[in-house]
């Protein structure tokens, strides 16, 4: 039962309650100014959440126009539930990628599992069946107790409510870095198909149609959590733990095939997610979209808990829960199918033309605002931007040139890197087989799922080396749109749309502010040369804690269309025989690296460079060469470099070996991370064919006797290892972590 005496318009002004709801005294005088008097209790929540920086994004608009958002093939772009590409035959996928880091700090195994909810829901709400999940994870060390506990109770939410749900969980990244101690990072991204008559958008149109409300009951968990994402952790912050959403994914599983059903419905209007912000931002922004308002009557929406306030019933984020507007006077069939999946299909409300939100509860009108107030006219703020002082002394450094001597202990301490080594500790938690159309599996570049009835696959990812974004904000950006597009291209895939979650700190702070910016700058810039435009994601800032940021951390998720079946394309070498290719030259570039960071316990420097012009040509060349059948299995040279790539392409395979040879500057050959370079295999009669089309260099062969050689230019062994010890170090490296007492 509800104790809450709400405070009198005067007191909300004078006591500044509007403070501890996330608005600042200016944004508090816009809203007086809007309304023309002062708002009520429930009103000023309402603003609260709507002016949030999780639900109006008005730190990050003016970056956000920076992406170039428009392609033949987009369908929508940012701007409803997800982005819509077209795929050809009247198909297209619906993908997205959302944020859960705060809840995920301080309840991982619901915020985790919320966070994949939340974002499925996205996708069938624009009227597609969700086909895989993939994610983006950022943990501290996993020398920490803490981390070590995070790092477990995420896998398992993201896992207990996918497997529940039955939505492979195909594809993703995990990296571990210090800064993301008291702060991880859980994106997920969910990915689906559609046919193009049954697109859906969030809009109450039609004046005098009905607004339903469907789905779970409305509770009070997550009451405020659009403002709890919008501020800085802290030592206090787990007193938040109530905004933390709590999810089941069963009643989802209903949810979505009643919504699934809904859209072949003559009688549907609009449908949006209750997500962030719940009822107020679902109803407030359809009825915007649409150049409309709404009425809506609280006493009617469907409460498992006795005497919600409005407030609180507008503000909560419970779980599995769609705003439809229907035509009116077929409210009844509506009503009949959601109650054949035994759920809630109630009318609230209805549309009007005034373009006002206006709430009635217990007889009385409760709030009364310009739903435009709260969408639209949110302040925007464009915020200071300063160049940090790390970046400047970074860039004063001289080039940083590793000392190694012996390269095969190098290598397998490489390997055991918690960012390299094998994440099938993480995989193998998650169902990546039901619906039985995952044709590559979790372990190579990117994941691929097959179109039913077609001869075509999608590829799909998520990238993005933030170390890289930390040394250089700009040119990281563009590595993260890069990298992605290379996974797609290596799994036989044309690269088509971005998705991004924008992780950052404080945007109040110059310095993160100018990271923002920059990052924005290099990512536009790739996918304007790659033509992947972005076409829809989430905004994540505040993430610090105690006042320390995470690394800027825009992650990419990036879905490819591969034409025929026959195209796709593992990283695993297949064997014996074929020949080893390298394309790309390296260069001495350690900055942000795996090896750096093993050395010398930190990063410093330069970041790698990028030449895009390079990047897409080399992509276009490898692709063509997939399309036409020549290559065997293709890898991109990433993190730890040319020496880990060829070692992965050997972790699947009980029988294969591989010998190559590197020229002078054996360091820089075998462990630097220069970009746009990629490993492939190619059978001995398709090299002429290969050689024609790519413009690479042959560096040894696939064997059969199980070792790893790699020899200098006078021909000495410097690298002699079994294929068996590679693969124990890469494969056990995390669980022997997470076994750890330390």
């Amino acid at each position: 039962m509800s104790l809450l005496l709400e405070p009198s318009t005067e007191e909300i002004k004078a006591q500044k309650i509007y403070q501890e709801m996330g608005l600042t005294d200016e944004e508090f005088q816009k809203v007086e100014e809007l309304l023309g008097r002062l708002p009520n209790y429930t009103e000023t929540g309402l603003f609260a959440v709507m002016w949030s920086e999780h639900c109006s994004y008005k730190n990050s608009k003016p970056i956000l126009k920076k992406f170039p958002v428009t392609g033949e093939r987009v369908l929508q772009g940012p701007g409803e539930g997800a982005g819509i590409v077209d795929i050809g035959d009247d198909q297209a996928v619906v993908f997205k990628i959302e944020s859960h880091n705060h809840p995920s700090a301080i309840e991982p195994y619901q915020g985790a599992a919320t966070g994949v909810g939340g974002i499925i829901r996205d996708v069938f709400s624009m009227g597609a069946r969700p086909v895989a999940i993939l994610n983006s994870l950022r943990f501290g060390e996993l020398l920490s107790p803490r981390v070590r506990y995070l790092f477990e109770e995420v896998v398992a939410g993201i896992a207990g409510y996918g497997n529940c749900i039955g939505i492979p969980t195909v594809g993703g990244e995990i990296a571990f870095d210090p800064c993301y101690e008291g702060n991880p990072l859980v994106n997920a991204m969910c990915v689906g198909l559609i046919d193009h008559k049954d697109i859906q958008k969030g809009v109450a149109s039609g004046v005098g149609n009905t607004v339903m409300y469907v789905g779970a009951k409305t509770g009070r968990d997550g009451i405020h959590g659009a403002t709890f994402a919008s501020e800085e952790l802290s030592d206090s912050s787990d007193e938040k733990r109530p905004a933390v959403q709590v999810g089941d994914p069963f009643m989802e599983k209903l949810l979505l095939e009643a919504c699934i059903e809904l859209v072949q419905c003559e009688a549907l209007v609009g449908i949006q997610d209750m997500g962030a912000a719940g009822l107020t931002s679902s109803s407030a922004e359809m009825a915007s979209k649409a150049g409309m308002g709404l009425e809506m009557n609280l006493d009617l929406v469907p409460q498992r808990e006795t005497g919600m306030t409005a407030y609180e019933m507008m503000l909560s984020e419970s779980q599995e829960r769609m705003l439809v507007v229907v035509k009116k006077g077929q409210e009844q069939e509506i009503i009949d199918l959601f109650t054949k999946y035994g759920l809630e299909g109630v009318a609230i409300g209805k549309v009007t033309e005034d373009q006002k939100l206006r709430l009635l509860h217990k007889g009385e009108i409760v709030a009364d605002v310009p739903v435009d107030a709260l969408a639209e006219d949110a302040p925007v703020y464009h915020k200071p931007s300063k160049k940090p002082e790390y970046i400047k002394e970074f860039e004063e450094m001289e080039n940083y040139v590793p000392r190694v001597t012996d390269y095969k202990a190098t290598l397998l301490s490489l390997l055991k890197q918690p960012t390299v080594a094998s994440k099938e500790w993480v995989y193998r938690q998650y169902d990546y087989m039901v619906r039985t159309n995952t044709v590559v599996a979790p372990g190579s570049d990117a994941a691929v799922i097959r179109i039913r009835e077609t001869n075509k696959a999608l590829a799909m990812t998520t990238d993005c080396n933030s170390r890289y974004l930390y040394l250089n904000p700009e040119v990281g950006g563009q590595i993260a749109v890069a990298e992605a597009a290379r996974n797609i291209v290596c799994s036989g895939g044309e690269p088509l749309a971005i998705t991004d979650c924008l992780n950052f700190g404080n945007p109040e702070k110059p310095e993160i502010f100018w990271q923002i910016e920059k990052a924005a700058d290099g990512m536009s810039e790739a996918c304007r040369t790659l033509s992947t435009p972005v076409i829809g994601g989430n905004v994540s800032l505040y993430n610090e804690t105690n006042g320390e940021a995470v690394y800027p951390t825009p992650v990419v998720g990036m879905v490819g269309l591969i034409h025929e079946l026959e195209h796709i394309t593992t990283q695993s070498a297949k064997k014996a025989g074929d020949f080893i290719y390298v394309l790309g030259e390296a260069d001495v570039e350690f900055g942000g690296s795996e090896l750096q960071k093993l050395l010398e316990g930190k990063i410093f420097g330069a970041a790698p460079a990028l030449d895009l012009a390079t990047e897409k040509e080399r992509q276009a060349q490898l692709l063509k060469a997939i399309q036409s059948g020549v290559v065997e299995s293709a890898h991109d040279i990433a993190e730890g470099g040319l020496a880990v790539a060829v070692a992965e392409k050997l972790m699947n395979s009980e029988k294969l070996g591989a010998e190559i040879t590197v020229g002078e500057g054996v360091v820089a050959e075998l462990f630097s991370e220069t970009q746009s370079r990629f490993v492939v295999t190619v059978s001995p009669e398709n090299q002429e064919a290969f050689e024609n089309i790519v413009n690479a260099k042959q560096i040894g062969t696939v064997t059969d006797n199980q070792r790893f050689v790699v020899k200098d230019e006078q021909g000495n062994a410097i690298i002699d290892e079994t294929t068996a010890q590679l693969q124990e170090a890469w494969k056990g490296a995390i669980s022997c972590l997470l076994k750890s007492k330390a």
